[in-house]
């Protein structure tokens, strides 16, 4: 969801040219799946489209990627031992909402399993565009 939803932000600012973007689980347990339902759901309801599919996390996208960001702090060490030199800022997602003050959490529960998929894309929505703001600034764009 985070993908679709910051993906939408950034087109809708004017600057998709200046950034790939793509999403990738530690596992392989969904790989080449869809997203789930309930995030579909939502991303239709809110008119962001997303037509991705789950693929695992490499260490060339830690190689390759600007950021490469965890939604929780399982999945952030995980991604800590794909490889001990990432070229990839590897930070949590929420990071910057939290600085900034517009969230109380850390991390972003899992709504594959809890189920509370409008959480989520609210949390999506807030990480997203804090992230942009911080992004812009850093790079000037």
């Amino acid at each position: 969801m985070v993908e679709a939803v910051f993906r939408d932000l950034v087109t809708k600012t004017g600057l998709a040219g200046e950034f790939t973007i793509d999403s990738a689980g530690i596992g392989s347990w969904h790989v080449g799946d869809q997203a789930h339902i309930g995030t579909r759901t939502i991303l239709r309801r809110e008119e962001i489209p997303y037509e991705g599919r789950a693929r695992q996390v490499t260490r060339h996208d830690l190689e390759t990627f600007d950021y490469v960001l965890a939604m929780d702090n399982e999945n952030l060490i995980g991604l800590m031992s794909i490889t001990s030199t990432p070229t990839a800022e590897v930070s949590i997602f929420l990071a910057d909402a939290l600085f900034q003050g517009s969230v109380d959490e850390v991390e972003v529960p899992d709504p594959y399993y809890n189920g509370n998929h409008e959480a989520v894309y609210v949390l999506a929505k807030i990480g997203s565009a804090a992230l942009l703001q911080r992004i812009r600034k850093e790079r000037g764009i």
